[in-house]
């Protein structure tokens, strides 16, 4: 059995993924700002070689990475299997389960730990996301206390994870379903902060102005690169080092000449992207 820091009262069970088998700058970087406040539990859901792992392993008590195909949550399932037969869940105050579908942290992480920890809630989240029917947790940054993650059934909630067909499905099943699991057992659950539909990934510039510490990634390859605007402000309002950090991640990830693209200044470009877009959404085949 594996005893914690003294002076660490947190848990992440991360969830990383890459498409190149590479553990790069953007995840150590991420990994090593939480290590800062807690234990870290790595998952890739990729084939990465031992060279690029030991990028990450003195910021890690365990990581592994062999492709398992079951997304985000299947990583947690593996994360959360490890910990319980290595570790003593109830020795920590919080588990949180915490994926690299994002950028960041852009700000300094402690003020938010404070305020997460300080709500009334037995699970929250960095962000929820405003459903009539649908509300829940967004499952990239989601904290857990022991009132959750000691229990019977979020235990076998965690082991029940399997391969689904789509993200659809994982989202309805696991995302919606553990915020209304929680709800069903009596406990209450919540976010810092408060989305409305699509806005994570569209509204770039909006939540990061309301302080959201991260920029999903997805919004780089969204709307015919018509976001490509709101993410050079995000970009020109946060430090060199993260900023570079960033644009090193994306470069690999999507192609360098792509992101000189998309991170235009020139408002005619974007305006014809806007219009392209709006364009594409109206067609048959349109999203």
């Amino acid at each position: 059995m594996i005893t914690p820091s003294p002076r660490k009262k947190r848990l992440f069970l991360f969830a990383g993924y890459n498409k190149n088998n590479i553990i790069d700058d953007a995840l150590v970087y991420y990994i090593e700002r939480l290590f800062a406040f807690g234990d870290v539990v790595l998952v890739m859901d990729s084939d990465c070689p031992i060279d690029q792992m030991c990028k990450i392993s003195e910021y890690t008590l365990y990581a592994s990475g062999t492709r398992h195909g079951e997304y985000d949550f299947g990583s947690y399932k593996r994360g959360y299997i490890w910990a319980t037969e290595n570790l003593n869940l109830p020795d920590y105050d919080f588990i949180y389960l915490v994926n690299d579908s994002v950028y960041g942290p852009l700000f300094d992480m402690a003020p938010y730990f404070s305020k997460m920890e300080s709500l009334s809630y037995d699970a929250f989240g960095l962000s929820e996301k405003r459903h009539k029917i649908h509300r829940h947790i967004q499952s990239w940054f989601i904290g857990l206390r022991p009132s959750v993650f000691c229990t019977d059934w979020f235990d076998v909630f965690m082991r029940s994870i399997t391969k689904l067909v789509n993200k659809g499905q994982i989202t309805i099943l696991y995302e919606q379903g553990l915020s209304h699991m929680i709800t069903e057992h009596g406990l209450k659950w919540g976010g810092l902060f408060s989305v409305f539909n699509r806005d994570i990934y569209n509204g770039i510039e909006k939540t990061f102005c309301a302080g959201i510490p991260f920029i999903k990634k997805d919004a780089f390859t969204r709307h015919n690169g018509a976001l490509g605007m709101q993410i050079l402000y995000v970009l020109n309002h946060i430090s060199p080092t993260i900023r570079n950090i960033i644009l090193r991640s994306a470069g690999q990830q999507y192609g360098d000449e792509y992101i000189n693209w998309l991170l235009t200044y020139n408002p005619v470009k974007i305006l014809l992207r806007n219009i392209s877009y709006m364009f594409h959404k109206l067609s048959p085949n349109g999203g």
